[in-house]
């Protein structure tokens, strides 16, 4: 249930929520994203990698869901230079999530973001939630690969269902 909400809450924040300020739109092609995650209280770290096909009208999909999450807030946002920060939101159930973001650009092709995520009450017995994720660009998207769908470290492809 925490990675669903979470997940749901803040899905957008490292591609950014386009309201008044829109990031820099990424390279269309497979993206390969190094994250740990550490949840406190005690520091638990989790890291993963995996790869994403993605193109421009799957970033704006993306975009659209956070843009329509109810009982979501986007407090500030702000786009200079190549770095985007963004603090957002949520309250689902009885829960508040609250995300502080920042993505540094590095062209269309990497970006880094860091996220501090608070709940309020805990949430499955965590407090916050910090995400670390390198983000970069590897190539075109393998055959039977489309926008959407995610490749796991072991090579299994996972199909979004939007196609």
């Amino acid at each position: 249930m925490k990675m669903l909400v979470y997940a749901a809450a803040l899905l957008a924040m490292p591609i950014g929520v386009a309201h008044a300020v829109t990031p820099p739109p990424l390279r269309e092609g497979l993206w390969q994203m190094l994250t740990q995650d550490i949840a406190s209280p005690g520091n638990k770290k989790t890291d993963s990698t995996t790869e994403i096909c993605r193109n421009h009208e799957y970033d704006q999909y993306v975009l659209s869901l956070v843009n329509k999450m109810k009982g979501c807030t986007t407090i500030s946002e702000n786009l200079e230079g190549g770095t985007y920060t963004a603090e957002k939101r949520c309250v689902v159930g009885q829960t508040a999530i609250q995300g502080k973001s920042v993505v540094t650009f590095q062209g269309d092709t990497a970006a880094h973001s860091e996220t501090h995520t608070t709940f309020t009450p805990a949430l499955g017995g965590e407090a916050g939630d910090v995400m670390i994720q390198d983000s970069k660009y590897v190539g075109s998207c393998p055959a039977g690969m489309q926008p959407g769908d995610r490749m796991s470290a072991d090579g299994t492809i996972i199909h979004s269902g939007r196609h």
